[in-house]
């Protein structure tokens, strides 16, 4: 038996998994990753790099980032506290579904988890203050390959759950192009 459910998001690839937590007197136990039983859910990335962020303010949004190849990245996307909502935007060419994105809200009281395939540019917004997010990558880090959309291109058409004007981006994700402009290297 798994200790993992799987629920397909609109977009094939992208999978939320809900882990089932033991829970007793002193608190709950989850497991998190098991290689065999995410690849029986499809899941089959070979994860080398765990990364950890921390977000200050409710309404923090990062992204939409993705790694151009040789260095593409999946993702498996985890809030350790608070909750965000999480976006993959699909930017295969030749998909079906290229330039559509989907989205799960994730919280760290669910421990749901969102798998973010190679190909796919990713971002999310932070429903809570102090929220942190943990999420391990198949591929390593690599500053040339560092690549990425404007969050709120209307292109994209992301409803993000917060005002445009209540929200808080860096200076490097604000200045990213926009869909119209890119030409996916997916």
């Amino acid at each position: 038996m798994s200790n993992f459910s799987v629920e397909h998001l609109a977009i094939p690839g992208v999978v939320m998994i809900k882990p089932r937590k033991f829970a007793d007197s002193r608190g709950w136990f989850m497991e998190t990753w098991k290689a065999p039983d995410f690849s029986a859910l499809g899941v089959t990335a070979d994860f080398v790099q765990d990364n950890h962020s921390l977000s200050k303010q409710r309404g923090t949004i990062r992204g939409l980032h993705f790694q151009t190849p040789p260095h593409e990245q999946a993702k498996l996307v985890r809030v350790v506290s608070g909750a965000v909502y999480d976006v993959a935007v699909d930017l295969r060419r030749g998909s079906a579904t290229y330039g559509k994105h989907c989205g799960a809200t994730l919280t760290a009281s669910g421990g749901e988890q969102l798998f973010v395939p190679r190909g796919f540019a990713h971002g999310f917004c932070t429903l809570e203050d102090n929220t942190e997010v943990v999420y391990k990558v198949d591929g390593l880090y690599s500053p040339q390959c560092d690549a990425g959309l404007f969050w709120g291109d209307p292109n994209l058409a992301i409803e993000w759950p917060l005002p445009r004007d209540s929200v808080l981006v860096s200076d490097k994700d604000a200045k990213l192009p926009g869909f119209a402009s890119f030409l996916s290297p997916f």
